[in-house]
């Protein structure tokens, strides 16, 4: 999947490739919402997401109940 992500040392948004996202904190006694839910793990461009650009996968909310369900389903 294409993510824009946003960086402070650089003047314009950059869209990369995301695969391989990995969430945790699921817990199916708080279906539907899965509040605690959270993406741990990503790669992006092929190398190991940073912690900046995890924070900005999470801030994404469809994207991380789109991958509870696909880790649940």
């Amino acid at each position: 999947m294409n993510y824009t992500f946003k960086y402070p040392t650089c003047p314009v948004s950059l869209t990369l490739t995301v695969d391989n996202i990995e969430v945790d904190g699921i817990d199916t006694r708080d279906y539907p919402d899965f509040a605690d839910a959270f993406i741990c793990s990503a790669t992006v461009n092929g190398r190991q997401a940073t912690d900046a650009e995890l924070d900005q996968l999470q801030d994404n909310g469809d994207l991380v109940y789109s991958e509870v369900e696909k880790a649940l389903y």
